[in-house]
């Protein structure tokens, strides 16, 4: 999901009383909660769709998610050291319990690969044990009706902290409420997967904003895929020596590596493109990568 998601998850999660067991506890959570995508970092080195395969993967896995929060956690009871040592900790800020530290940002640490695992895009949860991807299928990347349930959460509670007021149910209600749309999106998923019955597979990709619709991307027996009952692609994949093409181009391996519904597309020109049916007719060079030439020998339309 994206950052400001994360972070919001982060932020209910303290409103709804965690940030009440040790102080600094809202930083531990909210940056906890974005901590994992410190892989993005990877665009200062890596090149073309090479962050594709990279993204999601080993600061996503179950040891990262352990040393990730330690580190955290070390890092603001040092800040909270490191001000009381020079007069300048706020008066008002809680005792700092270095196991409650590490354990809510753990907390907001796992908050993380949980919400990225409901995408289409997918997550290597097991990396570095496994590099098997995982897809939720159940939410689009930006879902701005989440959005409105969490900001709608922390708002009302904190304005009701200003007050005086029980602020801690107003957050763990908006947390129910996320979690009530979490499994009325994942129902309709799995309805309209279940529904494709003439797929060997059916990828559900929800939409921006019409939560309640899904692009049906339905996977044949023959490795073609179909977005809404029509076939993308123009060319097999039997056509192109795609193992070849892996040998020859750092960024074919990448990209393939990452695919979940690879198709090879013939282009004007004749050279070949490989995308990915989950975001076909994305800009080109997001999603996309052009194979070596000479691998491929069917005509377009085959």
């Amino acid at each position: 999901m994206d950052n400001l998601t994360h972070s919001l998850t982060g932020a209910l999660i303290g409103q709804a009383g965690l940030k009440k067991k040790t102080g600094l506890a809202m930083p531990a959570l909210i940056i906890g909660a974005n901590l994992p995508d410190v892989d993005a970092a990877c665009f200062f080195w890596l090149d073309g769709v090479e962050p594709l395969a990279f993204r999601r993967g080993i600061t996503h896995g179950p040891i990262a998610l352990i040393l990730l929060p330690l580190v955290l956690a070390l890092l603001l009871w040092g800040w909270d050291r490191w001000q009381a040592s020079r007069g300048r900790r706020p008066d008002a800020r809680l005792p700092v319990h270095f196991g409650w530290l590490y354990g809510v940002a753990l907390i907001g640490c796992l908050s993380h690969p949980a919400l990225d695992w409901l995408n289409v895009y997918g997550i290597r949860l097991l990396e570095p044990f496994s590099s098997r991807w995982f897809y939720g299928d159940v939410l689009f990347i930006i879902d701005v009706w989440l959005w409105a349930i969490m900001i709608g959460g922390v708002w009302l509670s904190r304005r009701r902290e200003k007050r005086g007021q029980d602020w801690r149910a107003a957050a763990r209600m908006a947390l129910i409420l996320c979690g009530i749309y979490l499994l009325a999106n994942f129902a309709i998923s799995r309805a309209d997967s279940m529904a494709n019955t003439s797929f060997a597979e059916t990828i559900s990709s929800p939409p921006p904003l019409a939560f309640w619709q899904r692009e049906s991307i339905g996977v044949s027996g023959s490795g073609s895929f179909f977005v809404d009952g029509e076939k993308v692609g123009n060319t097999p994949l039997s056509a192109c020596d795609l193992e070849a093409a892996k040998a020859q181009s750092e960024q074919v391996a990448a990209f393939l590596f990452w695919s979940r519904a690879p198709v090879i597309t013939r282009q004007d020109d004749g050279s070949y493109l490989l995308g990915d049916a989950r975001y076909y007719g994305v800009e080109e060079g997001s999603f996309s990568v052009t194979l070596p030439d000479g691998l491929c020998s069917e005509p377009a339309g085959s």
